[in-house]
């Protein structure tokens, strides 16, 4: 088990009392509603950003905990009930809000990145993940700096390990992101530049040299 108390920077936007419930969560599961302990780590990770790239960390915390201590896997199961619940209505979180989305989708990849079964990516989430990167990659999505920018991160951090679960949807994917070039109403240049590094990235078997990193990375600062 991780050292919970590094967690601990990475709840105080909470009151007091679910402060308490994480705190002991990541300490002593069993003592807790580890139910009520999953839905307030989603709920926080849709409105919460920097939260919601944290999460994952959380969650692993609380699942080793777990373990140890009994065995179970009670709050892996909440968790990904209540991803699943959200993920039905993903559609609507964009809609409403593409902070939500953006949050969603990232707290989604979180996981998958963290959380494992036998050092294997959890099944279950392959196709969740998979479908939220391949909406970010639709025509309407790639208009929106901020959607790009999300789905580049997350393939930097799971795409070679989501890539290992299924190659024929990463091909899918990356064939969406260079079809996306050619849409009469072009991707600014900005996500432009972003769509090609992570096609480059991924070409070179999700490694940048270092004149392509200096490249890129120079021209996002200018």
């Amino acid at each position: 088990m991780e050292n919970s108390h590094g967690e601990d920077y990475k709840i105080q936007s909470f009151d007091a009392d679910t402060q308490k419930l994480l705190k002991m969560a990541l300490k002593e599961p069993a003592l807790v509603d580890l139910e009520k302990v999953a839905s307030v780590i989603v709920e926080q990770s849709l409105k919460d950003l920097v939260f919601s790239k944290e999460a994952g960390r959380i969650c692993y915390t609380i699942v080793q905990a777990e373990s140890k201590q009994s065995g179970n896997s009670n709050f892996r199961r909440g968790i990904l009930n209540r991803l699943q619940q959200e993920f039905l209505v993903k559609e609507q979180v964009r809609e409403g809000s593409v902070n939500a989305w953006i949050c969603l989708v990232t707290f989604i990849c979180n996981v998958f990145d963290y959380l494992k079964v036998n050092n294997m990516p959890m099944m279950a989430l392959v196709n969740p993940v998979y479908d939220c990167l391949m909406r970010l990659a639709q025509p309407d999505a790639l208009q929106n700096e901020e959607e790009v920018d999300c789905l580049v991160q997350q393939l930097h951090r799971i795409g070679e390990q989501l890539q290992r679960t299924c190659t024929q949807r990463m091909d899918d994917l990356f064939c969406l992101l260079r079809d996306g070039f050619l849409l009469q109403d072009r991707p600014s240049p900005l996500s432009r530049l972003l769509l090609l590094e992570i096609i480059e990235f991924r070409a070179g078997g999700w490694k940048m040299s270092d004149s392509a990193q200096t490249y890129y990375y120079s021209e996002v600062v200018d």
